[in-house]
């Protein structure tokens, strides 16, 4: 395996916090979710939806939804990633799965089951593109602490999609970038059976 690209993805990567003020091409974004949308999702559904907050009027209407302890990270990034799901991502099936198309097993579910479903396969999606921004050179800065419910009703409003979680994007300053914690090792962590 290669040491750079396993560097790169996993053993040197962090989570930054603040970024060099370098612009990050709408090109480059198309390029990480063209790699990200490749992640495997139960029935090809992918649910994950992306709005990339790059002007200065979306980053300000923006940062109104943030925990005060996530302003300045934000406005350190040249792009937030704003992670959501989409509610209605079964209408895409006559491209995505057209085995699917028209089937009724989603509206047969309980809205809990649904929630879980679009959660755990966005997710997975998520972390697909993380690793897929990490590989383009892009660090990564993923969070909650937002207000969900503004977000969604200032980027959102009258669709089927609904937020998740946030990513700054951009190229890590290093600055207050504390020591890397521990990880749990396998016999903490894992059972085989």
């Amino acid at each position: 395996m290669d040491k750079k690209v396993l560097d790169t993805l996993f053993l040197e990567a962090r989570s930054h916090k603040f970024f060099q003020d370098r612009p990050i091409s709408d090109a480059l974004l198309e390029k990480i979710y063209s790699m990200a949308r490749m992640a495997p999702t139960a029935w090809n559904a992918c649910p994950m939806r992306i709005t990339f907050v790059k002007s200065p009027e979306a980053k300000e209407m923006l940062l109104t939804a943030l925990s005060p302890g996530n302003v300045d990270k934000t406005k350190s990034a040249p792009v937030t990633a704003i992670m959501a799901i989409d509610k209605d991502f079964p209408n895409k099936f006559d491209l995505l799965a057209p085995a699917m198309a028209g089937d009724t097993i989603f509206s047969k579910m309980s809205e809990k089951w649904f929630l879980q479903f679009i959660y755990r396969n966005a997710n997975l999606q998520a972390g697909f593109f993380i690793l897929a921004a990490r590989l383009c050179g892009l660090d990564c800065g993923p969070m909650s602490g937002f207000n969900n419910d503004q977000v969604d009703k200032l980027f959102f409003e009258g669709t089927s999609w609904k937020s998740n979680f946030l990513i700054n994007l951009g190229y890590g300053s290093g600055e207050n970038l504390p020591q890397r914690a521990p990880r749990l090792p396998f016999e903490d962590a894992c059972k085989i059976l």
